[in-house]
Parts: C-alpha cells; sequence; structure tokens
C-alpha cells in the first residue's frame, strides 16, 4: 500500500466525514428545537458556524503555552481522522490487522486528551475547571466503553481485530441479538454520549456555569478545528459502535449503504432520546454511574459473554 494510496485516503474521510457529520450534528440540534417546540437552525448552520470561525481573528492568550495551545485542536483532529480511515478501510475491505480495534480505542480517547491539553495550556481559571471535569469524564466513560469491547471480542472467538468481529457477525448474526450483546451495547452508547459530550455529560463545557469551560480562551480556526474533530467523532464513533455489535456496514453494495445507514440513524436517535429526556448530571453523579453501575453492567456482561449468553 502506497503513501499516497493512505494519505488520499486519509483526506477522503476526512472530507466526507466532516460533511456528514456537520450534518447529523444539525439533526440532532433539529430534532431536539422540535422536541421543545422551538424552529431549530437551517441545514447549513453547522457550515456557516465553521466558515465564520475560518475568518475570525485567532487570538493566544499572553501566559499561554503556544505551542501546545495551537497543537492540541490539531492532535484531537488527526486522531480521529486516522480512526475513521480505520474503521472505513476494514468496512471497506472485510480485513483488519491484531488489535485493530484497541487501536481505534485509544484514538477515540486522544479528543478529549487534547481538550485537557489545550485547556491546561491556556492558563485560564475556568479552562482549569473544565480540564478537570474532563478529565474526571474521561476516566468515567473510558472503563465501561473498554468492557463493552471486550464483551464483543469475547463473543466474536477472543479477537480484538475489528475485521474478525465483523466477519464473525456476518456468519453467525449480530452480537446485539444477544444478553451480553445488549448489555455492551447500552453501555457503548452512553460511552460515546460522554465522548460527545452531549447531555447529560455535557459538564465539562456547561456554558450557563463556566463558559465553555476548557474552550473558553480558544477563537478562530482552533476554536473550528475543535468543532471539526467533535462533527468527525460524530461519524466514527457510531461506526465504531455498529461495528462491534450491529454486523458492520459495507460500502460494496446499495444494499449495505442503507444497512449502515439505518443503524447509524438508530445510534442518532438513541443520542437525541437520551439528551432531551435527562438533566445535565454533576460530576459525583457521572462517576457514580459510569463507575458504579455501568462498570459492573460491564463485568456482568463479560461474564455472560464468556458463558456464551
Amino acid at each position: 500500500m502506497s503513501a499516497l494510496y493512505i494519505f488520499l485516503s486519509f483526506v477522503m474521510v476526512f472530507l466526507s466525514f466532516s460533511i456528514c457529520g456537520m450534518l447529523a450534528m444539525w439533526i440532532d440540534r433539529k430534532l431536539t428545537a422540535r422536541l421543545q417546540f422551538r424552529v431549530g437552525p437551517p441545514w447549513y448552520q453547522n457550515f456557516a458556524d465553521f466558515i465564520k470561525l475560518i475568518g475570525k481573528e485567532t487570538l493566544i492568550p499572553e501566559k499561554a503555552n503556544a505551542f501546545m495551545f495551537v497543537a492540541s485542536p490539531v492532535l484531537g483532529l488527526i486522531a480521529t481522522t486516522i480512526a475513521g480511515t480505520i474503521i472505513l478501510f476494514i468496512s471497506r475491505t472485510d480485513t483488519g490487522f491484531p488489535a485493530d480495534a484497541i487501536i481505534v480505542l485509544y484514538l477515540l480517547a486522544v479528543p478529549s486528551i487534547a481538550i485537557i491539553l489545550g485547556g491546561s495550556a491556556s492558563g485560564n481559571v475556568l479552562a482549569a475547571v473544565g480540564i478537570s471535569r474532563e478529565m474526571k469524564l474521561l476516566l468515567g466513560y473510558e472503563l465501561p466503553f473498554i468492557c463493552a469491547l471486550v464483551i464483543s471480542a469475547i463473543k466474536s472467538g477472543t479477537t480484538t481485530s475489528l475485521g474478525s468481529i465483523i466477519q464473525f457477525q456476518q456468519q453467525n448474526g449480530m452480537i446485539l441479538g444477544s444478553f451480553s450483546g445488549v448489555i455492551g451495547f447500552i453501555i457503548g452508547v452512553l460511552a460515546l454520549q460522554g465522548k460527545l459530550g452531549l447531555v447529560p455529560f455535557d459538564l465539562a463545557e456547561a456554558e450557563g456555569e463556566i463558559a465553555g469551560g476548557s474552550l473558553i480562551e480558544y477563537s478562530g480556526i482552533l476554536l473550528g478545528l475543535f468543532k471539526l474533530t467533535k462533527a468527525i467523532l460524530f461519524i466514527a464513533g457510531p461506526l465504531f459502535l455498529i461495528s462491534l455489535y450491529l454486523g458492520g456496514f459495507s460500502l460494496s453494495s446499495i444494499t449495505g449503504i442503507i444497512s449502515g445507514i439505518l443503524k447509524y440513524i438508530l445510534i442518532l436517535v438513541l443520542f437525541i432520546l437520551i439528551r432531551n429526556t435527562n438533566p445535565r448530571l454533576r460530576i459525583d453523579q457521572t462517576l457514580r454511574l459510569f463507575w458504579g453501575w455501568l462498570t459492573l453492567l460491564g463485568f456482568a456482561g463479560i461474564l455472560l459473554a464468556i458463558v456464551g449468553w
């Protein structure tokens, strides 16, 4: 595989995931507005916001670590795009490499780490509160998310290859059809809700409390890159969960593409329902949920997967 092919694939994923992610975020905002008896934004609102941010001046705080302040959003964007590239490559070729699911898992954690690094580099007091919450949130949802991956790996024959997990489901049916699969899927959805910073896990931003949290000092294109990273994560995260529990998706046929879209819509609807039926949780409530109930549920799912349920 040539370096040019890899680069072109990276660019293609970056462009396609950015566009699809912004459209998915618009659907989220639009349906949320309708549920609250509001009109909601037009379909191009997220694109207009990004273009507007590009035209804004980028300000770097006087006491900030300039290199880390600028590098953090770039790091998050690159890691998320690489994760999406791996997922699409495996889905297109039906082949992977050993432990690629673990690599994707770690890549999907980098955007949160980038927010923490960027906020700490800004030197702002409110940003410090935001990164404190972001760190606790990251530590909270990562353990249950790992449990979700382990459940899928055990059900697929004890493999951490995403391609092997997808092939197993193509031959034996979706892992979601088992008791442990349902548990792992629920955990995965809630963990992704936390990764995306959606209600009830938006405590790291909490505009009404800490004015944007970790990103309070960001402006211009740097803030736009963080927004773009979230848009790409809005696609890459659910596709990873689809690969683990819903049999993956195929780009080789119209039927496979439509099936993949419907699976994605299912997860998107769950995101919207969760964020519109729950208030923002406090940090202690969030940790109690992730480290308590969801972790115990994850361990129970692992045991059920071991015994074949």
